[in-house]
């Protein structure tokens, strides 16, 4: 045995042995970081699950629910670990894992199979199946499957759907796969896990029809600041395609898709779940989704993840930036502070370039009419093939036609630093707009627009600092 084996068994060893300690103190912060398994009972938990503590020995870590369940393991049925928040580090991470980890949360697996994926990836199909499998234990159809059995579940235990309408909507090609995969992932057959709904998904059922939506609570982890969120969702409204109402701690954010299958129309509620403002271990935001093809769920609920910066970790930013002097009382003020993203990467794009009212232009000359517009909602942005065509000229027809033809590629698997690079050889953009493009679109947590000194105390999360500063009045992004 080399003396590198013995060093990695060694650190295994250790980041077990801290694990464990997570799931002893049940410290709902690892929620979504990893899962722990019994062998004794053959289930798997998130850290947090308040059944007696299993002992050490009998207990093993996997890096997603995919893996656990690969390995034969089925779902708490009192924490839930499928409900929990998404791990941050897919959403930090810029290599082939966690863009490869981003695409399959937006469905790419169930829409193009794993070929599709690999060539979005520039990989091929065995190479992502190897990394993928190294780095979270499961390849990429493992992973789609547990994702797929995730949103059966919701639509089982939260709406009145057909179980075999469900079965399609989720994304399993036939009754049999989805009947064999929910009894696999959690020990009960569909029916048997619709009757044991918990009475706040019961009551939701009673009244989510397809008119009304499909209810949803999105989790998110420790404390949020919703407040700084939805004030720039207000500011940043296109009308015909957003609107925000209500006061202020009482808001609505709504806004119409365009996803893969169909269209939507997603409500978000600002008030918070439990410890949604603290210092608590978690809460929720109230969201309500109507689609015209319920395929498009997970989508849907992705996008708005990334919206809203639900899969963070703001304990990891806020013990960084708290050590600032500068950035400290800040912190302190709003714990939890998020860094929006976007629903639509290339909206943001042409948003970003165009400004608001121009926004609004472009979406009443070119966006396309919804079938069924409600309310104020009446448009889809438009495409940028739209745009490309019917205003070819300028930066903006540019920008259009390199996001049309796939120049510039800001999907959930794009390489940032590739995106960028794409994004400044179009002419006329500048460089500031490219970091907002780059901290909205593409996520990235590290972010500082040119010429705006920041410094490297505040990496890896200096978008984070500079949302904290514009909350605090003291810096403003001219876009």
């Amino acid at each position: 045995m080399t003396l590198q084996t013995v060093q990695t068994a060694e650190y295994a060893k250790t980041r077990e042995d801290a694990r464990y300690e997570a799931v002893r103190s049940r410290d709902a912060r690892f929620d979504g970081a990893f899962f722990f398994a019994v062998e004794t009972t053959g289930i798997y938990c998130r850290p947090s699950c308040p059944a007696v503590t299993p002992k050490r020995r009998n207990v093993r870590f996997f890096a997603t629910a995919a893996a656990a369940q690969g390995s034969g393991f089925r779902a708490c049925r009192r924490c839930r670990p499928d409900a929990v928040p998404g791990s941050a580090d897919w959403n930090v991470r810029a290599d082939v894992v966690g863009r490869a980890m981003r695409l399959i949360g937006d469905g790419v697996v169930d829409r193009e199979g794993v070929a599709g994926l690999a060539g979005r990836l520039g990989y091929s199909a065995r190479q992502v199946q190897r990394q993928l499998t190294a780095e979270v234990g499961a390849g990429p159809v493992a992973l789609a499957r547990a994702q797929r059995a995730h949103t059966a579940r919701v639509l089982l235990q939260t709406t009145g759907l057909p179980v075999t309408e469900i079965a399609f909507a989720s994304g399993f090609a036939s009754v049999r796969q989805f009947n064999d995969t929910i009894r696999a992932v959690y020990a009960a057959t569909p029916s048997e896990l619709r009757a044991a709904a918990p009475a706040r998904d019961r009551a939701a059922r009673r009244t989510a029809t397809p008119s009304a939506g499909v209810p949803l609570r999105l989790a998110h982890r420790g404390p949020y600041q919703p407040g700084p969120v939805f004030d720039l969702l207000q500011r940043e409204a296109v009308a015909g395609v957003e609107e925000v109402s209500g006061d202020p701690g009482r808001r609505l954010y709504r806004r119409t898709l365009r996803l893969p299958y169909g269209t939507g129309i997603v409500a978000v509620q600002e008030g918070p779940g439990p410890s949604g403002t603290g210092t608590g271990s978690g809460g929720w935001l109230d969201a309500r989704l109507h689609l015209t093809d319920l395929r498009d769920l997970t989508t849907s609920v992705q996008r708005l993840r990334r919206l809203f910066d639900l899969d963070a970790d703001p304990y990891a930013v806020d013990e960084r930036l708290g050590a600032d002097p500068r950035l400290a009382p800040l912190v302190a003020a709003r714990p939890g502070l998020r860094s929006p993203g976007t629903a639509d990467p290339e909206e943001l794009a042409v948003r970003a370039l165009v400004g608001r009212t121009e926004a609004e232009r472009l979406v009443q000359r070119y966006g396309k009419v919804l079938d069924a517009p409600c309310g104020t909602l009446t448009h889809l942005f438009p495409e940028p093939a739209v745009l490309a065509e019917a205003a070819p000229h300028g930066t903006p027809g540019a920008l259009a036609a390199a996001l049309a033809d796939g120049a510039v590629r800001l999907d959930p698997g794009a390489d940032r630093d590739d995106a960028e690079r794409a994004l400044l050889a179009v002419p006329g953009l500048d460089a500031r707009t490219v970091a907002v493009v780059r901290t909205r679109a593409l996520g990235d947590p590290d972010v500082a627009p040119p010429g705006f000194a920041v410094p490297d105390t505040w990496r890896p999360w200096r978008s984070y600092a500079l949302n904290h500063l514009r909350a605090a009045g003291e810096w403003e992004n001219d876009r």
